[in-house]
């Protein structure tokens, strides 16, 4: 039997606060949603100012990273190729660029979704939560 690694609660408070930090840092007013490996939300922030649509967008985004195991960007790019077909996938919401999963020893164990600027820089902020959990 293999061990399964989860977010702990005190992970999603330090993501959270990093992706926080990096989207003031750089002013940009965003939604951060946080998810299990499942798709389910955990954390939910819209900053002042976000746009209100942003804070359905960023956890569709985390949702399909999770459940897709790899960053929405990539769903957006074979969209974007001329597959406009997988739009009709089930269970992908978010086919964005801003969604990153969490990996840790070759699992996906949750997702950090962005929203509220451009998508590369939503991005950034993802990522730059999950690295202060050292990932």
């Amino acid at each position: 039997m293999k061990t399964k690694h989860f977010l702990e609660s005190a992970d999603v408070k330090t993501i959270a606060a990093a992706a926080e930090a990096e989207a003031l840092k750089n002013n940009w007013a965003v939604t951060i949603a946080i998810v299990d490996d499942g798709g389910h939300l955990l954390n939910l922030h819209r900053l002042d100012g976000a746009p209100a649509i942003s804070a359905h967008i960023a956890p569709a985004k985390a949702h399909t990273a999770a459940l897709g195991r790899r960053e929405s960007k990539i769903y957006e790019d074979v969209i974007n190729g001329g597959r406009v077909s997988f739009v009709t996938a089930p269970e992908v919401k978010g086919m964005l660029e801003g969604g990153v999963p969490i990996m840790k020893d070759g699992q996906c164990i949750g997702a950090v979704g962005v929203s509220g600027v451009k998508s590369n820089e939503d991005a950034q902020i993802a990522k730059a939560g999950i690295a202060a959990i050292g990932l």
